[in-house]
């Protein structure tokens, strides 16, 4: 029988419809918590959040503006929604980067500045800051995800130092290639502009810097998430703890 320790939490996990998310959202659920999960997608969020007897936040995170004024009442944040667009840096849509930041590094900005307020007044809370392995190392066509990705970091390294007098911890998680529907859309744009066969993008571009030759599952991710947000884990915080296959030890 699964340990009921988030009974009475509450959390919110962005990007939950699916993938990481997802299995975040389980984790959770199973360890008796109420979910909300935070997805563009309408039909995907309701069903994931039926599934596991939480509710639906159907939301753009994009819309920063949107988010200036919120306030949530949270104790713990999963900052997991985001996007990868593979193109040299010459070729990067203005936009399109302009974009990523806005979703991955200005929202989860946003999402933790409405949420430290109650997680203050309770004295206690857990932020989880979905990075990647990209937070950590660089990969050439990944300009925008991976400085989106090290802001992130920094963010989380700032949020751990204010909350910890209050309770709060916040740390990253970097996976390497995760099988998610993020990761299975890369490998068009990867195979165009590596110049290689969709067939070959897993083993010779997803699989090259790690020593352990398989990509990461979602319950994995979830695994660690889940230690992260409990009491065990109330020393760890300001940390970046890697899933990545030891690609970070090169």
């Amino acid at each position: 029988m699964t340990e009921q320790d988030l009974m009475g939490k509450r959390a919110i996990v962005t990007g939950g419809a699916s993938g990481i998310g997802l299995a975040c959202a389980r984790e959770f659920a199973a360890r008796g918590a109420h979910v909300v999960v935070a997805d563009f997608n309408a039909d995907a969020a309701a069903a994931a959040a039926a599934e596991i007897g939480g509710e639906s936040w159907v939301v753009d995170l994009s819309d920063t503006a949107a988010q200036e004024d919120l306030q949530l009442d949270v104790d713990i944040l999963v900052n997991n929604a985001g996007i990868q667009t593979v193109a040299p840096i010459q070729e990067f849509d203005p936009e399109r980067w302009r974009f990523m930041h806005r979703l991955m590094v200005e929202s989860p900005f946003l999402l933790i500045r409405a949420a430290l307020p109650t997680m203050y007044e309770r004295g206690w809370g857990r932020i989880i800051n979905v990075s990647s392995v990209h937070g950590l190392r660089a990969s050439a066509f990944k300009s925008a995800y991976v400085a989106a990705k090290h802001a992130l970091e920094g963010l989380s390294k700032v949020t751990a130092l204010e909350g910890g007098p209050h309770g709060v911890t916040s740390n990253c998680i970097n996976p390497a290639y995760v099988r998610t529907p993020l990761v299975e859309k890369q490998i068009v744009d990867q195979a165009k502009v590596h110049g290689i066969a969709e067939s070959d993008v897993v083993e010779k571009i997803m699989l090259t810097e790690t020593v352990i030759k398989r990509l990461v599952e979602a319950d994995e991710v979830a695994s660690l998430v889940g230690w992260l947000v409990s009491d065990r884990a109330g020393m760890v915080t300001g940390a970046s703890y890697t899933l990545d296959g030891g690609w970070s030890a090169r």
